[in-house]
C-alpha cells in the first residue's frame, strides 16, 4: 500500500500544478477544460485527486467561479517557483553534459589576495556556467592536503612541498615576500634595529594555524619557546597585529598599506624573513579523460603572469 508521501508525490506533479493555474486563469473548471482540450469531468477528477492527496480544498466551489482557497493560492505560488527551478535544473543538466563540472572546489591559502580571487570569481560567473563554485580558505600544508585528500579540485597558494604524487600537477605561482611589522604602540616599535631574536622572544608572536587535518603541520617564522597567539588566517593575523596583540611576519603586499598609513611599523630583523615560493596544483585527469571546462578556465587564468602577480601582491580591499 503506498504511503501518504508517495501518494502526494504521485499527485503533485508539474502537470497538476499547470491544471491548477489553468483553472485559476480561466475562472471555472469548464472554461479551463476547453482551454486544455479536456473533458470537464476528467479535469475535475484530477483536481479532486490532488485535493484528496493533500487533504485540503484548493478551490472554493460555493460560487459559479472556481476561486482559489488560501491553500490553493499557496500551492500555486510554490508550484510556479518549483516549475522555474525544474526548468533551471534541466538547463543545468544539459550544460553539464557539455563538459562543465557540477561543482568546482578551490582551496585558497590565506596568504592569497582575496580581492583578486573574488575578481576571478566575478569573471567566471560572467560566463554563466552551470558550475557551482566552492572556496575553502586553507593555510600552509592544509592547502595542498585539501587537494590530495579529494576535498578540492584546485589548490592556489601551495607552500614549498616535497615531491608531489604523480596524480597531482603543479606550477609555480610566484614568491611571497614577508616583512616583520608591529603596531605603533607595541614595545618593539621603538626597538633599535636590527632587532635580535633574543628581544623578539620576550614578546608574543601572532601565527596562522596550519589547516592540515592530519599530522603536525608546519610553522613559519616562529622561535622555540615564544608565546604565540594562533589565528585561523592571514587576515586575522593582520587584524591582531594592528591591535598590538603581537608581532610577526606579514606578506609585504598586505602590510604595506598599513605601514604607509602609520597603522603598522616595519622593523628590520637580525633574522630577516625569507621569501616563500608558492605554487598552484590540481589533480591530473585520468587516462582517456580531460579536465572539465571550469577547471580548464581557472588554469588558463593562472597561466597569465599578471593574474599570478595579482594573487600574490594585490592589496585587499579595505
Amino acid at each position: 500500500m503506498p504511503t501518504q508521501n508517495h501518494s502526494v508525490r504521485d499527485a503533485l506533479t508539474p502537470e497538476s500544478i499547470g491544471l491548477i493555474g489553468a483553472v485559476h486563469r480561466a475562472g471555472s473548471m469548464a472554461a479551463a477544460a476547453r482551454e486544455l482540450g479536456l473533458v470537464p469531468s476528467a479535469l475535475t477528477y484530477r483536481i479532486r485527486r490532488l485535493e484528496d492527496a493533500l487533504d485540503v480544498l484548493l478551490f472554493d466551489r460555493s460560487s459559479r467561479q472556481a476561486r482559489l482557497t488560501e491553500a490553493g493560492k499557496e500551492l500555486l505560488r510554490e508550484g510556479d517557483r518549483l516549475l522555474v527551478e525544474l526548468d533551471a535544473i534541466a538547463n543545468r543538466v544539459k550544460r553539464v553534459a557539455t563538459g562543465w563540472e557540477p561543482q568546482l572546489t578551490l582551496a585558497v591559502d590565506s596568504v592569497i589576495s582575496r580581492t583578486t580571487v573574488l575578481e576571478l570569481c566575478e569573471a567566471f560567473f560572467a560566463l554563466d556556467p552551470p558550475t557551482r563554485l566552492r572556496i575553502r580558505e586553507e593555510s600552509l600544508s592544509g592547502t595542498l592536503e585539501a587537494l590530495t585528500s579529494g576535498q578540492a579540485d584546485l589548490a592556489i597558494g601551495v607552500a614549498a612541498q616535497p615531491a608531489l604524487d604523480k596524480s597531482v600537477h603543479s606550477k609555480l605561482l610566484g614568491t611571497v615576500h614577508f616583512i616583520y611589522a608591529v603596531a605603533p604602540h607595541h614595545p618593539l616599535a621603538q626597538a633599535d634595529e636590527p632587532v635580535p631574536d633574543a628581544l623578539i622572544m620576550a614578546y608574543r608572536a601572532v601565527a596562522v594555524a596550519d589547516s592540515v587535518q592530519r599530522g603536525r603541520g608546519m610553522t613559519v617564522g616562529l622561535l622555540g619557546g615564544q608565546d604565540v597567539l594562533t589565528v585561523p588566517g592571514m587576515q586575522e593575523k593582520l587584524d591582531a597585529q594592528l591591535r598590538g596583540l603581537g608581532g610577526g611576519f606579514l606578506p609585504e603586499y598586505l602590510a604595506r598599506p598599513h605601514i604607509d598609513s602609520g597603522r603598522l611599523v616595519a622593523k628590520q630583523m637580525q633574522r630577516p624573513g625569507r621569501p616563500i615560493p608558492m605554487s598552484y596544483a590540481w589533480r591530473r585527469a585520468s587516462p582517456g579523460n580531460t579536465e572539465g571546462r571550469a577547471l580548464t578556465w581557472w588554469l588558463q587564468q593562472l597561466d597569465n603572469p599578471l593574474t599570478r602577480k595579482a594573487l600574490l601582491e594585490r592589496a585587499q580591499s579595505i
